[in-house]
C-alpha cells in the first residue's frame, strides 16, 4: 500500500482535493459500474435484515447512548481497561499519535526473538486504526514485512493500491482484474497464484487461502485492530468474516493490537447492543461469522504474549468538540458509505484519507485538522441518508455543516478582504430578511434571467457565476413569483 503521512498522523493526505480526485472518478465508468452493483448490493441486505427486528430503532438508541455515555467519561474507562488488561497478563501501552503508535510496534516485534528472518515480518488482520498511522510502511523502512492475511486487503496490498471502502477495501477492483493480479503479483509475496487461474470467486479464494497458510504457519508476531474492548473485564472482541483473523489471533507467539482510544466500551455487557447492531449495518447479516474475544493470556491457549497500544492520533482534539465529537462513536460498519449517492458516484480514493464516505467527511478533517482537510466537508449533498443509516445514530448533516462552518470562518480569518461569497451571502442576508426587498429582487432576477434565457433555460454565465453554471443549466425564472400569483388569486379569500 502506498501512500503520504500528513503532519498530524494520517495517510494519504496530500492527494488532490476533493473536487479533482472526484471530477476524475467521475470519468472512470467502470469504477462507477463496480461500485454502484457492490453498494446496492450491501445495501439491500441490510435493509432486509434489520427489517426483521421489531427493536431495531431501541437497538439504535441503546448504541448511540452507550456511545455517548462513555465519550463523557472516557478517561475513567481507558484506565480501568488498562487495569483490567494488566490484570490479565496483558500490556497497555498509550500511543499519542502515530509516529509513537508506529515505534511502540516496531520495537515490540524486534523485541519477540527468534531467528531474524522469523521475526522481520507480522501477519495482519484488517486494522482501520494501522491503515490510519500508516503501519504497514513503518515497519518495512524498519526491514519488517507485514503480511495482509483479509482478502481484500491482500488484494489491495498485492496490487500496491490504497483501499476504498471502510469493509470492502478492493470494491473498486473487478474479478478479472484480481485474477490477472495475483498471476503476476503472489509469486513476490510468496507462494505463487495456481496455474490457469480463473476469476472465479471460489478459485480466487483458494488461491489467495494457499498463498496464505505458510504465512500463518511461519508468523511469529500478529498485529490487529479491534472493534471493541471491554474496561471491565479487558477483553478484546474482534469481528471478521474470513476467519483469518482468527488465525492470526491464536497462532502467533505475540499479538500486538492497536485501537483507537474510542474504541472502548464500560463492561462486557454492552457488546449485547453492539454485536447486533454491526453485523446487520455492515455485511448485511445477522451475526458475524467469526467473533473472537480473548483477555489478557492463557497459559497453552493462543498467545503467549498480548499487547495493547491504545491509539490517540487527534481523538483528544476531536473529543473537545461538543458538536464534532459524535463521530468518535462510529463503529466501522460502512453503512453511511453504502447509502451516499456522493461516494457511489466518486469511490473513496477521491476523498484522500482511508476514512472515505460521510464519516470520513466528518472524522478525518478533525482527525488532521480541517485546515488540512478543508475540501471534505463540502463532499456532501447533505441529503441525510447517512444520519438514517447510521446505527448509532451519528448526525452526520450536522457535523458537516458545523465543520463548514469553520473551514468559512478560518478562510475569512486568513483574508484582508471579504470574498465575493461572503459578499454574496451578505446581499442574500439583506435581501431575505425583508420582504419588499425580496420582492424587488424576484422583480429582478426575472427580468435579467429571461434576458439571458434560451429556450427556458440559463447556460454558463460569465465570471464568479461560472462555478455554479459549468456543469448544469439552470431554469429561466417564471413571469412572476410564487408571492405575487398569491396576491392576485388567493388573498383575501381566508378568515
Amino acid at each position: 500500500m502506498s501512500g503520504t503521512m500528513d503532519g498530524r498522523g494520517v495517510v494519504f493526505l496530500g492527494s488532490p482535493a476533493f473536487p479533482d480526485a472526484a471530477r476524475t472518478a467521475l470519468a472512470d465508468t467502470r469504477l462507477r459500474t463496480n461500485l454502484r452493483r457492490a453498494t446496492t448490493t450491501i445495501r439491500d441486505k441490510r435493509l432486509q435484515v434489520t427489517g426483521e427486528l421489531d427493536d431495531w430503532e431501541d437497538l439504535r438508541a441503546a448504541g448511540e447512548a452507550v456511545k455517548r455515555r462513555t465519550l463523557r467519561h472516557l478517561d475513567v474507562h481507558l484506565l480501568r481497561l488498562e487495569e483490567s488488561v494488566t490484570r490479565a497478563g496483558g500490556v497497555v501501552h498509550w500511543a499519542a499519535d502515530a509516529a509513537e503508535a508506529n515505534r511502540i510496534v516496531t520495537e515490540l516485534v524486534r523485541a519477540t526473538g527468534g531467528r531474524d528472518d522469523e521475526t522481520r515480518e507480522v501477519v495482519k488482520i484488517k486494522s482501520m486504526a494501522t491503515q490510519e498511522i500508516g503501519l504497514n510502511e513503518a515497519l518495512a523502512e524498519a526491514g519488517i514485512a507485514a503480511y495482509e492475511t483479509d482478502l481484500a486487503e491482500l488484494i489491495v496490498q498485492l496490487a500496491d493500491d490504497r483501499p476504498s471502502h471502510i469493509l470492502v477495501p478492493a470494491i473498486h477492483l473487478g474479478r478479472a482484474e484480481i485474477r490477472d493480479l495475483f498471476a503476476t503479483e503472489m509469486a513476490r509475496w510468496g507462494r505463487p497464484a495456481p496455474e490457469g487461474l480463473t476469476d472465479d470467486p471460489a478459485a480466487l479464494a483458494e488461491a489467495a487461502r494457499l498463498h496464505l497458510r505458510e504465512k500463518f504457519l511461519r508468523a511469529k508476531v500478529a498485529v490487529s485492530g479491534a472493534n471493541f474492548a471491554c474496561a471491565d473485564t479487558g477483553t478484546v472482541a474482534v469481528v471478521e468474516s474470513e476467519g483469518n483473523g482468527r488465525m492470526c489471533l491464536t497462532l502467533p507467539e505475540t499479538l500486538i493490537t492497536v485501537m483507537g482510544i474510542e474504541k472502548v466500551l464500560p463492561s462486557w455487557r454492552d457488546l449485547e447492543v453492539f454485536l447486533q447492531l454491526l453485523p446487520r449495518s455492515s455485511t448485511g447479516e445477522r451475526m458475524n461469522p467469526y467473533t473472537s474475544m480473548w483477555t489478557g493470556v492463557t497459559p497453552g491457549d493462543g498467545p503467549r504474549a498480548f499487547h495493547l497500544v491504545l491509539l490517540d492520533n487527534g481523538r483528544s482534539d476531536t473529543l473537545a468538540d461538543t458538536v464534532g465529537r459524535q463521530a468518535l462513536n462510529c463503529i466501522r460498519c460502512s453503512a453511511c458509505l453504502n447509502v451516499c449517492p456522493v461516494y457511489e458516484r466518486t469511490g473513496g480514493h477521491a476523498y484522500g484519507s482511508v476514512y472515505p464516505g460521510p464519516i470520513g467527511a466528518v472524522l478525518t478533517p478533525q482527525l488532521v485538522g480541517v485546515e488540512h482537510a478543508a475540501s471534505l466537508p463540502f463532499a456532501s449533498t447533505l441529503c441525510g441518508a447517512c444520519y438514517d443509516a447510521c446505527p448509532v445514530k451519528i448526525n452526520i448533516p450536522e457535523v458537516l455543516t458545523h465543520l463548514r462552518a469553520e473551514v468559512v470562518e478560518a478562510k475569512r480569518a486568513g483574508r484582508r478582504l471579504p470574498s465575493p461569497e461572503a459578499l454574496a451571502m451578505k446581499a442574500a442576508t439583506a435581501v431575505l430578511v425583508s420582504p419588499a426587498r425580496l420582492g424587488y429582487a424576484q422583480r429582478a432576477a426575472a427580468l435579467g434571467g429571461r434576458a439571458l434565457a434560451r429556450r427556458g433555460r440559463i447556460g454558463r454565465l460569465p465570471g464568479p457565476f461560472r462555478g455554479w453554471s459549468d456543469s448544469r443549466d439552470t431554469p429561466a425564472p417564471p413571469t412572476e413569483s410564487f408571492r405575487t400569483w398569491w396576491r392576485k388569486n388567493r388573498e383575501g379569500e381566508q378568515g
